[in-house]
């Protein structure tokens, strides 16, 4: 199963940090180029444990959907959220944030199965 890793630092505090990950709007905002946006389940606000998201956007020249749901948290330090329905076979997306001497690192580790093996 493929792994992506993404960390960054973040000049804000690790409450903010891990709040501005969870909020639709901003999710929204970061992602304007591929026309993303939040058509059902929680469609504003921050987002919980047991939440559920379907985002669409267009990638590849396709629109798409996905489900996403928020299966773990614990608050400021981490969230996961797990395909529930969409174009993959699966993945898992987690969150995490460290405190550092003056802001927060973000770790992203995303974790998916392509739908069609290796020509997917």
């Amino acid at each position: 199963m493929p792994i992506i890793n993404h960390s960054i630092y973040i000049e804000a505090s690790i409450n903010r940090c891990f709040n501005l990950a969870r909020d639709v709007e901003t999710h929204t905002k970061t992602t304007s180029n591929t026309k993303e946006r939040a058509v059902g389940g929680i469609t504003a606000g921050l987002l919980n444990k047991g939440d559920c998201v379907t985002w669409e956007a267009v990638h590849l020249g396709f629109k798409q959907r996905l489900t996403a749901q928020i299966t773990e948290m614990e608050v400021p330090y981490t969230f996961t959220d797990v395909l529930v329905k969409g174009a993959f076979h699966s993945f898992t997306h987690t969150h995490r944030f460290v405190e550092s001497s003056t802001g927060t690192i973000m770790e992203d580790t995303f974790e998916y199965k392509s739908p069609f093996g290796v020509i997917g």
